[in-house]
């Protein structure tokens, strides 16, 4: 499977200014995500999406390819991931690159231990699904079948739509949610179906411990922190 590795790394960033290229523990935030990438024995071509020139500079000498500088209609601060990752197939395509699926990476999810990587990709080529994500287990007071919606007279409904609620903890069965540090596509199902998903999604369950979603100066402290104690 012949497998692009798509990181987009914008240069503005209103939770913490500048974050793609910020240290984090001595290296660039982008750095973990390239490292990752490239170490993997599956992903045959690293590509960062950007618009910023010092993000351009700092990918390109860790190793990492970037043959475009992101339009500027692409790098808004509410502009979806999806179409990011699209013009890079499209643009890739064009210079007669062919990929069979697509990894998203994103910096904000920084920490990814040794071979996790390698692990969802043999997970996805094993399930042979549309897309697979990683992801953490929900704690058991948010799982879906304990949570309420009110309904047009306001009152409460079990989420899942079931009548009766499940009584005990351990009869609860697991749900997740992604954790935005993987997320692989079949390119056909991203650029035919307009989709990261398909309509079959394979996951991978992460660490805890490497857990952290950067979007806020607390989040970067988190990360911080956690840039200390864990082996990557």
């Amino acid at each position: 499977m012949n497998i692009l590795a798509v990181i987009p790394a914008r240069g503005g960033s209103k939770g913490v200014p500048g974050k793609n290229k910020k240290l984090l523990n001595g290296k660039p935030l982008i750095q973990y995500s390239i490292d990752a990438a490239l170490q993997s024995k599956y992903i045959s071509e690293v590509v960062v999406t950007t618009d910023d020139t010092e993000i351009i500079a700092i990918a390109k000498s860790l190793g990492a390819n970037v043959p475009f500088v992101r339009p500027k209609h692409l790098a808004e601060d509410a502009t979806p991931t999806l179409p990011v990752i699209q013009h890079a197939v499209s643009f890739l395509k064009e210079a007669g690159k062919h990929f069979d699926a697509i990894c998203l990476l994103q910096p904000t999810s920084p920490f990814r231990p040794k071979g996790f990587l390698d692990r969802a990709v043999e997970t996805f080529k094993e399930k042979q699904t549309d897309s697979l994500v990683s992801v953490l287990e929900v704690p058991h007071q948010y799982n879906p079948h304990w949570t309420f919606e009110a309904n047009e007279n306001g009152v409460l409904e079990i989420a899942t739509g079931e009548k009766n609620i499940i009584p005990r903890r351990q009869e609860l069965p697991k749900a997740y949610h992604r954790d935005g540090s993987i997320y692989m596509t079949k390119t056909n199902v991203l650029m035919q179906e307009n989709s990261l998903y398909g309509s079959s999604l394979a996951y991978i369950v992460s660490d805890e411990k490497f857990y952290v979603n950067i979007d806020t100066l607390e989040d970067w402290e988190k990360a911080t922190e956690l840039a200390k104690t864990i082996t990557l």
